[in-house]
Formats: structure tokens, C-alpha cells, sequence
């Protein structure tokens, strides 16, 4: 038994078909075949219903593929054992960030930590919370950026930044004549959100639920920019995340009011599995990306507003 043949093999498991696979891990067809046929012949089973469309795992095979997943898994680990003990930071690195935050953040970082780092191969993906936390959870990925606390058992925390939220208010609205905001000024105003598994949309909820009164929130939105067209149009105002507001025009930069002190602010994490061994390039990108935000956020006093 070898780990290529087990390699394969789950290739097979997760494509369907053997040809798939082939492709997927540079060989050809037949060369696949015949290292998942020789793991078979060792284990004395059949892993897979090969007459299924797509080829589907018999129950041992279910079982074998399991553990298979774990074998690979751990000898991944041994290179990171290496690594962490020569304090090296090179090799593949899988993060991924959620929608509110990657476009923003990753313009300030991602060109100088490349530069600073060129042995690391960063395959960065744009995800939600809930998928970063499972794709950890199952190996998938390194580490992640997320918006925190989490309080998950499995998972450390390290703060990056504190991002403060600021009001867009446009000059038809009644807020407009304020120099600054304060959450109790929200109070029955209608405020524009971002649709549901957004955890900014969470944090809006939960900052507007200091305020006395309960209050409506109808208009939903995907995305930011098109929070600021419906507050434009008359319907109502929003609130934006920090770096967010940093690359709007001009004109729409009159419209940006922010809060009295302490601001109200997310926590922004790095957020990665308590078993990770590949330390030296989460302490290096963590290092980055608070090196650039050290210059772009400059708020000294904010309260930090936990999602919903």
C-alpha cells in the first residue's frame, strides 16, 4: 500500500469516474487504474460499484476512503512538522476569507506578502463563515479571515483588526445634519442590510439592538455597492464597513457620517484549526496584513460589536 495509490483512489472517490481522476492527478487513465486495482488485490475488497454512472464506493470502500483521507492528511503534516521546526514559511498555504472582507482587504496585503514570501503558494477562496469553518474542520483549508468571536472548541482566534463601522447618509436623509452618529439615532430609521448569511448583516442587527425600540428591516441587498444605489435613491441609509468607504468617489464620500466615541467596530480574525502545524506562515501573514492595517484604520477608541 502506498500513499499514491491511496491518492488515487480517493481521486476516484471524488470525481466519479477514473478518467476524471486520471486528469485530475496528472496520470494517465490507465496507470490510475491499475494502482487502485493493486490496492484492492492488497486489501482483498472491492472500493468501488465500477458499473455505477458515476462509479459510486461500496460500503467498505466508504470506509477504507474515510480513513484514507486521514493517512494522506497526516503525512501532509509531516513536511509541516518540518517547516515549523526550521521556522521556514514556504509551501502551499489554503485561505479562505469572507465576502466583506476580501475585496478590501486583500488589495492592501496580498501584493507585499508575496513579494516578502515567494516560496508561499497562497490559494485564497472567497466564503462565508459557516464554509470556512467547515472546510477547517475537514482539512480543507489552512486558516481563514473572518469577522469574530466565533467561541468554536476547535479553533484559535488571533485578532488582525478592528474595523469601525461608519454611517452613508444620503442628503435627502433626516440624519444628514448630524456631525456624528450615535446608535441611538438609528432608532426607527430604515437601514438598508445585506441579504441573510452575510455575518455583517449580523453585526448591523445586533449594534441596532442597543437601541430602545425594535426596529424593521425590509431592504436586503448582496453587496455593498448596491446598498449605496438604494440609499441613493431615497430608500433609506446604511452602514459600511471601515475600508469599505476608503474607495468610494468623492461625492459619495460626502455622504459618509461616522460615530461618536467609541465607534462601534467588527473584529477581524485569522482564525485556523488548534492541530495546525503551519505556524510560521500564519504568524507571517498575520504580521502583513496588521502592518498595512496599521495605516489604513487609525480609530483609537471603538467597542467591538459581536455578530447576532
Amino acid at each position: 500500500m502506498t500513499l499514491t495509490q491511496l491518492k488515487y483512489t480517493l481521486a476516484v472517490a471524488e470525481e466519479g469516474n477514473f478518467t476524471l481522476a486520471a486528469e485530475k492527478c496528472f496520470v494517465t487513465q490507465p496507470t490510475l487504474s491499475m494502482q487502485v486495482q493493486k490496492l484492492e488485490e492488497e486489501l482483498d475488497v472491492t472500493l468501488f460499484n465500477r458499473k455505477a454512472k458515476p462509479v459510486t464506493l461500496t460500503a467498505v470502500g466508504e470506509k477504507i476512503i474515510a480513513q484514507a483521507k486521514v493517512i494522506l492528511e497526516e503525512a501532509k503534516r509531516m513536511k509541516d512538522v518540518v517547516a515549523m521546526e526550521r521556522g521556514v514559511v514556504e509551501g502551499a498555504f489554503r485561505i479562505g476569507i469572507i465576502p466583506t472582507v476580501m475585496p478590501t482587504l486583500l488589495p492592501l496585503f496580498l501584493n507585499t506578502f508575496i513579494k516578502k514570501f515567494p516560496k508561499v503558494t497562497l490559494k485564497i477562496e472567497e466564503l462565508n463563515t459557516a464554509s470556512i469553518i467547515e472546510e477547517l474542520s475537514t482539512g480543507k483549508l489552512d486558516a481563514g479571515i473572518a469577522a469574530t468571536p466565533l467561541d468554536h472548541p476547535q479553533l484559535i482566534e488571533k485578532p488582525l483588526y478592528y474595523e469601525p463601522f461608519v454611517g452613508y447618509i444620503p442628503k435627502s436623509h433626516p440624519l444628514s445634519s448630524l456631525t456624528k452618529l450615535d446608535v441611538e439615532d438609528l432608532e426607527k430609521m430604515d437601514i438598508l442590510v445585506l441579504e441573510d448569511g452575510h455575518c455583517f448583516r449580523e453585526h448591523v442587527l445586533n449594534l441596532c439592538q442597543t437601541t430602545r425600540n425594535s426596529k424593521s428591516f425590509d431592504l436586503k441587498s448582496g453587496s455593498f455597492e448596491t446598498l449605496i444605489k438604494l440609499a441613493d435613491e431615497g430608500m433609506g441609509m446604511t452602514l459600511l464597513p471601515y475600508l469599505q468607504t476608503r474607495n468610494l468617489s468623492d461625492r459619495n464620500k460626502d455622504h459618509l457620517k461616522y460615530f461618536e466615541s467609541p465607534e462601534p467596530a467588527r473584529e477581524i480574525s485569522m482564525i485556523y484549526s488548534k492541530n495546525l502545524l503551519k505556524i510560521p506562515i500564519i504568524e507571517a501573514l498575520s504580521e502583513t496584513i496588521e502592518g498595512v492595517l496599521r495605516g489604513a484604520i487609525k480609530f483609537e477608541n471603538i467597542k467591538v460589536i459581536t455578530p447576532k
